[in-house]
């Protein structure tokens, strides 16, 4: 993680100080405040995973001299296929669609919405085909 928290909040550094740059060489809101934010949404999860990695064991990810064969762990299975994240993605597209077209592409946005999440947990659950 410390090595995570490190890039993050280099990140975070680095906006912090092309925000100030900019905000006072240019004189225009808009581009600093989104600068400003791309700060912040680089020192939030930075910060954490910096309090974190002071609190866990050391990752074979973050000791220098750690050999290959201490950071394989157990290799897991991918899921099965599914439609439901298709299903998802659909009702989502619909949502922004009524933000754009009218207020009825909300409706069926939202049936696809729910239809997946019940069908994903669902499927969650009793797992599915493989």
């Amino acid at each position: 993680m410390k090595v995570e928290a490190k890039v993050l909040l280099g990140l975070g550094l680095f906006f912090g100080l092309m925000c100030a740059v900019y905000w006072n060489w240019s004189l225009e809101n808009a581009g600093g405040v989104m600068m400003f934010a791309g700060m912040l949404l680089c020192f939030l999860p930075g910060s954490y995973y910096y309090w974190w990695s002071r609190r866990m064991k050391v990752r074979a990810e973050d000791d220098p001299n750690a050999t290959q064969a201490q950071g394989a762990g157990f290799v897991g299975t991918f899921p099965g296929t599914s439609i439901w994240p298709f299903t998802l993605g659909m009702g989502a597209f619909f949502v922004v669609l009524s933000l754009v077209f009218g207020i009825w592409f909300l409706v069926p946005g939202l049936g696809l919405v729910v239809w997946a999440l019940f069908g994903g947990t669902a499927e969650g659950r009793r797992g599915g085909k493989h």
